[in-house]
């Protein structure tokens, strides 16, 4: 490595070192905050939560929809209407649930850390990376089937077989 670029890196490592103990002071206090203050707080994590739930899962069902566009074109047309309406109930239910299970969660600021406070988080983080997971074990290599109006077109092959 040049002299400049283990200077570089001895530089970002120095940062990183002496932005470690005030971020953590920041953390610390704003931690201490919400917990005094827990109550008042309740409501706008378990917002949060929603809307996290609402982001993640809406943006991994949005994909595995587009991704089972792919795979199966003309049940996806036939279909569509189901579809959407199965997945938008999927994302909601499970958003809300996440939402709920936040907010009993953070009822007794004496009995946090606990147990349904870091699962309700981790199935919060845990489905939309599961979802991503299976969608990309079906991923389909290629160019995404042509489309008109969310219906497939069939395609002519250099053989002149219909695909």
């Amino acid at each position: 490595m040049s002299r400049l670029g283990s200077q570089r890196v001895r530089e970002i490592v120095f940062v990183v070192v002496g932005a470690t103990t005030p971020v953590g002071i920041l953390a610390v206090n704003g931690s201490a905050f919400v917990m005094q203050h827990l109550d008042k707080f309740q409501v706008g994590i378990a917002v949060c939560a929603l809307v996290s739930g609402l982001s993640l899962n809406g943006l991994t069902a949005w994909a595995a929809l587009s991704r089972a566009e792919r795979f199966a074109p003309q049940l996806v047309a036939e279909y569509r209407a189901w579809l959407i309406a199965a997945i938008v109930a999927f994302v909601i239910v499970f958003s809300a649930l996440g939402a709920y299970w936040t907010y009993v969660s953070m009822q007794d600021p004496r009995r946090l850390p606990n147990i349904y406070a870091v699962l309700t988080a981790l199935w919060l983080l845990f489905l939309p990376v599961l979802m991503t997971v299976v969608d990309r074990r079906f991923k389909i290599g290629g160019a995404p089937a042509p489309s008109r109006g969310g219906v497939a077109v069939p395609v002519e092959s250099a053989r002149g077989e219909r695909r």
